[in-house]
């Protein structure tokens, strides 16, 4: 499922490498896999730096347009549907996301280690965000969301629950993210790297509320209510939740 949407405006080759490596979360892994140095380099702009690699300027455009992503919640609304954008729009890019923050901070952790604005911790909060995530996603696609997709049942009110109970887990730790990075927020005179390493985690922030949302108040209901009404009973059963909308 594609999610490049008509608000995303085209790149720049004109633009520096070490601008679009901090406007464009994601970009950095695609720099050092060329081998395009944006830190240092970061001055040369997209035209000259993929010239002097011989690289094709077309090619390397498009991977980076791959990356650009819109920044609002679909308005899917049918269960099918919307869990096919959420794995495609959220789970998998959380998956790709998170390895290039994590080395990001540990090189910024390492580099900068006597600035007293450094991220002290960062990446092993990372790390401990990764494993959740990964755990988390995992039990909705292997179990939750093939539950759903095939009309739910009237014991769906428990994995949902679960689901919702980590959620607000994920929101804590959001939380501790922004408190660690001024809410992604770089110092003055940050290197490119510690500048791209925050653009990334305001992205993973912003794309984790929206997961969240679309579960917690788009998907979710549409299964709970039907699941009381079948086991007889009213109530709020399968609420909770965070207040992240």
């Amino acid at each position: 499922m594609s999610t490049t949407s008509p608000e995303i405006q085209a790149l720049n080759p004109a633009m520096s490498i070490g601008q679009i490596a901090v406007d464009l979360p994601g970009a950095t892994a695609v720099f050092r896999r060329l081998k395009l140095d944006f830190c240092c380099g970061g001055h040369l702009s997209l035209t000259s730096a993929t010239a002097e690699k011989g690289l094709d300027l077309q090619a390397v455009l498009a991977e980076l347009a791959q990356l650009q992503r819109p920044s609002t919640p679909t308005g899917i609304t049918e269960p099918n549907p919307l869990i096919d954008h959420i794995v495609a729009r959220y789970h998998q890019v959380h998956k790709a996301q998170l390895p290039e923050l994590i080395r990001m901070a540990q090189r910024v952790e390492s580099v900068h280690r006597a600035n007293p604005n450094v991220p002290a911790g960062l990446a092993s909060l990372l790390e401990a965000v990764q494993q959740d995530l990964l755990s988390h996603m995992h039990k909705e696609e292997a179990i939750l969301f093939p539950m759903l997709k095939s009309g739910g049942n009237p014991f769906v009110n428990q994995p949902i629950s679960v689901m919702r109970a980590e959620h607000v887990d994920h929101i804590a730790t959001l939380e501790k993210l922004a408190s660690m990075t001024n809410d992604a927020t770089p110092p003055e005179g940050a290197c490119n790297t510690w500048r791209a390493l925050y653009a990334g985690i305001g992205q993973l922030c912003d794309d984790l509320y929206n997961h969240i949302h679309l579960e917690n108040n788009v998907l979710f209901p549409q299964f709970e209510a039907k699941a009381r009404q079948a086991m007889g009973g009213g109530g709020c059963g399968g609420s909770g939740g965070c207040s992240c909308s």
